[in-house]
């Protein structure tokens, strides 16, 4: 008698397919990488950032108006093109992270860490036992049950945990979050840490570049690879000259918003008889 078809009779009959996460190789090598912050729902934003050579996106469920069935849209389109795909969730929460890793992410970004137990908390969620406490689903991650094999022997080693470092409460605990086993990298968010500084709505003061500093010097010493959100070419070669690996180029939205509004000043200053190509270039 012919053993009956099940699901892990399906699974046992397919060739193996380990997850690989497309970012990891290119880190450990070293390399610099860029990414774009998306806020858009709409997941042609992923396919332009793909097809542009990009290596990685971060989908904003904190700020940007995307839900768990939009981040799906994002991750089909970049699907097969070896993009990484992140999400930063709303909030440090077990089903924030749970949902979004069984979506199919290659890594958490996680929002306003405070303290070395919030990145603890996180990485336990994230991992499965014994490393961890998360659950087992069979959802897109795992090829909805055809691929869990797969996906559990190497989900571990491959997925991405970063903390963001957009708090002064993170910077005076930053040792004790770079030592924490498993953590390999974490992203610096410049705009949160001046207003947590007291200098709301500054991307740049001369505090946030101390603190921003420390971190680094910090990130050295503890062997994690650093990363940060960064506005224009500019800052982008500088934080590559400081040691940065993981660079935002910047977001979807404000990328278009500076576009657009630049060639409107231009076009109004040929309307004008006024030469202001020289001084309408937008970050």
């Amino acid at each position: 008698m012919s053993e009956p078809t099940t699901i892990y009779t399906i699974q046992a009959r397919r060739a193996r397919q380990p997850y690989r996460n497309p970012l990891r190789e290119k880190l450990s090598r070293g390399e610099r990488t860029l990414g774009l912050w998306v806020t858009l729902a709409a997941p042609a934003v992923t396919e332009i950032a793909a097809q542009l050579g990009l290596d990685w996106v971060c989908v904003d469920m904190e700020h940007g108006a995307t839900d768990f069935a939009d981040l799906t849209n994002h991750l089909r389109a970049a699907k097969g093109t070896g993009l990484a795909v992140f999400a930063r969730v709303s909030a440090i929460s077990s089903e924030n992270i749970a949902r979004c890793l069984d979506l199919g992410v290659d890594g958490i970004v996680l929002p306003m860490v405070r303290s070395a137990d919030d990145v603890r908390r996180a990485l336990d969620w994230m991992l499965y036992p014994p490393r961890g406490s998360r659950g087992l689903g069979g959802e897109r991650a795992q090829k909805w049950g055809l691929g869990v094999d797969d996906y559990v022997a190497t989900a571990n080693d491959e997925l991405i945990l970063m903390p963001m470092i957009e708090h002064i409460d993170a910077v005076n605990a930053i040792d004790e979050i770079l030592a924490i086993p498993g953590l390999d990298f974490f992203f610096v968010g410049p705009g949160d840490l001046s207003s947590s500084l007291g200098h709301c709505g500054e991307w740049s003061t001369p505090e946030t570049a101390k603190a921003i500093d420390h971190v680094l010097e910090r990130a050295k010493v503890h062997g994690v690879t650093p990363g940060i959100y960064a506005h224009g070419t500019a800052e982008v070669k500088q934080r590559t000259d400081e040691g940065f690996r993981i660079i935002a180029m910047g977001s979807d939205l404000p990328m278009m918003i500076t576009k657009i509004s630049t060639d409107l000043a231009v076009i109004a200053s040929e309307a004008n008889g006024t030469d202001i190509t020289h001084t309408a270039g937008g970050r």
